[in-house]
């Protein structure tokens, strides 16, 4: 699941060094399904809040494609926050990405709204040149093309990654993540702590029932995202989900610090593979 839109408790980048080149050739291998996905927010009582009194909202998910084609992603999110004494606010999130099956090239645009009015909005691409550095230009806010520094991951790039890691046993994955949000410029450092893989669907909801997941690992996953820097660091959010081998998430939990909400999946519809021939 990429990182949704609307900071948290102290973590320490662990010192761990995994050998990067083979994550990054097994990841190659790893398939999307296409799907589409619907997840209900609410509050997460678990986390206390002094200034969220209710929260709801819906996130509309849909990736289509394939290693060959390139993996398409839309996402719209939209969350109400009520905060007492009649205040409310609504932010309303959409996205459209394409990268391709390599990693090499990512296209992105974004706008998000807060209670109707245009709060952000970026537009842009991103090339990653033979000897790995990207560059970036938007057409929107306009900029000079700028590149991006060290080794970087895009979203789909970073899921697949995700999944060869928890495949491979590890326990913790790093890396970089550039997405295109919210300003088409900001680099994350993220660290993925992974559990172990369990299966079955008995006991969970309905929409994660349907034959082709039950027997299907998946992997609980708590991913940090932490502006650049040293030492010990805050995460600017914190995103939990349960993963499946085939790329869908499940039990959401998005935690931004200061409250934290939880999305049910509500709906999932599996869409028809078209077969990468390579």
């Amino acid at each position: 699941m990429r990182k949704s839109s609307v900071s948290g408790p102290v973590l320490m980048l662990a010192a761990v060094v995994l050998v990067a080149a083979p994550i990054e050739a097994a990841a190659q291998g790893i398939a999307l399904a296409p799907h589409r996905a619907v997840y209900e927010l609410t509050l997460d009582p678990s986390k206390g809040s002094s200034k969220i009194d209710r929260a709801s909202g819906r996130i509309a998910f849909e990736i289509t494609g394939n290693a060959c084609q390139g993996y398409s992603v839309t996402l719209r999110q939209v969350t109400r926050l009520n905060t007492g004494e009649g205040r409310e606010s609504t932010s309303d999130l959409h996205s459209v990405t394409w990268e391709d099956g390599e990693g090499k090239t990512y296209r992105f645009k974004s706008k998000n709204f807060l209670n109707d009015a245009l709060r952000d909005e970026v537009d842009g691409s991103a090339e990653r040149g033979t000897g790995g550095g990207i560059s970036v230009r938007l057409a929107m806010p306009k900029t000079n093309p700028f590149d991006l520094q060290g080794a970087v991951a895009f979203p789909t790039e970073h899921l697949r990654k995700l999944l060869t890691a928890a495949q491979g046993g590890e326990k913790i994955f790093e890396t970089k993540v550039f997405d295109g949000a919210p300003d088409g410029k900001k680099v994350y450092d993220t660290l993925a702590i992974i559990g172990p893989a369990t299966s079955g669907g008995e006991s969970l909801e309905e929409a994660a029932r349907k034959p082709e997941l039950v027997s299907m690992k998946r992997y609980p996953l708590t991913v940090s995202y932490f502006e650049p820097g040293a030492g010990e660091r805050t995460p600017a959010y914190v995103l939990g989900f349960d993963l499946y081998e085939n790329g869908v998430s499940r039990a959401l939990r998005l935690d931004y610090g200061g409250f934290a909400l939880r999305g049910e999946m509500t709906s999932l519809e599996l869409l028809k593979e078209t077969p990468c021939k390579r």
